[in-house]
């Protein structure tokens, strides 16, 4: 009996099919037959700061598409995904990371520490910012939107001198080459789940959407991966920041050796956090990997208690910042 064809819902970017077309990949070499579907987002369709468009709008019509039986499986980028969880859906896997880092894009192939003071660099990410103003460097931070071509297009003609965007989205559209610097995260701590796709489908009912679910964690899923991002996000949900909150987040599984001597994978998690007076808040934990998400809810009550969040906004259940 030929296996169904199973239809994968997708943004229409460039980037969006190129990670799903990705996964899409992985299942056909597993023996699952598949095709993209694009679905367009309200984000695509608005040319409005992301900070003012609410939760949600990279993905609630492919979520809406998933539950009404459009699709069977939709892909995200994991740092589009509310932090509430939906509960007609169930996160079936979290594929291997790629580069979480951001990266820079600047005129004559310049390194962050090379650009002058009063540089114009651009990005659409508080988070950025606050980390870009933070340094010191006297750069005039312009916000920008778009797709990666939009982006770079406004260094290429002049308009600004550089702009910062994710490392990821260059190395899925093979562009990677065009970085003139990978930003360390000492300097730049990224998105939470930043590089990480999220691989959703419906709560299981029948069998078959058993089989599905089973089908795409066995074939998809990265456990060390799934922790990481599990941490990152915590924090991001105990502050209950929303998509205009200056907040990066990193987690690393890293090995070390219990009191006995054996061999253990641990969760090493570090966040920032602007503060309203232009200053960045820095805390770290490591922990089991089980505990990951309560690593994130511990770090991210020290962060509150070291202060300077109360303009920090609060939307439950909001997006991830940018």
């Amino acid at each position: 009996m030929t296996e169904p064809t199973l239809k994968i819902g997708t943004r229409p970017s460039a980037l969006a099919v190129a990670q799903s077309g990705h996964i899409a990949e992985r299942l056909r070499a597993a023996g699952h037959p598949c095709e993209l579907v694009e679905i367009s987002t309200h984000g695509d369709q608005s040319a409005a700061p992301v900070a003012e468009l609410g939760v949600g709008v990279f993905v609630s019509a492919l979520r809406d598409a998933l539950v009404r039986g459009e699709v069977d499986v939709a892909v995200h980028s994991y740092k589009d995904l509310p932090t509430a969880p939906d509960p007609r859906l169930h996160l079936a896997a979290v594929p291997p990371r790629e580069d979480p880092r951001d990266a820079l894009v600047a005129r004559d192939g310049k390194v962050l520490g090379e650009l002058p003071q009063g540089a114009r660099v651009g990005t659409g990410s508080p988070r950025r910012r606050a980390q870009l103003d933070a340094l010191g460097l006297g750069f005039d931070v312009v916000p920008i939107r778009g797709n990666v071509d939009t982006r770079i297009g406004k260094v290429r003609a002049g308009e600004l001198d550089a702009v910062v965007v994710a490392a990821a989205g260059l190395r899925r559209l093979g562009r990677i080459g065009e970085a003139t610097e990978l930003l360390d995260p000492v300097q730049m701590l990224p998105a939470p789940a930043q590089g990480a796709l999220a691989v959703e489908c419906r709560v299981p009912v029948t069998e078959a959407d058993l089989e599905l679910a089973r089908a795409l964690t066995g074939v998809l899923d990265d456990e060390f991966t799934r922790a990481a991002v599990t941490a990152e996000r915590a924090v991001l949900a105990a502050l209950e920041a929303g998509c205009s909150a200056p907040v990066g987040a990193l987690a690393d599984v890293v090995s070390d050796l219990d009191d006995d001597g054996r061999a253990v994978d641990r969760v090493s998690l570090r966040a920032v956090v602007g503060t309203t007076d232009g200053g960045l808040l820095r805390a770290s934990v490591t922990g089991e990997m089980d505990d990951a998400e309560k690593l994130g809810a511990a770090l991210a009550a020290e962060l509150l208690d070291m202060g300077g969040l109360e303009a920090l906004p609060r939307t439950a259940g909001s997006g991830v910042p940018r």
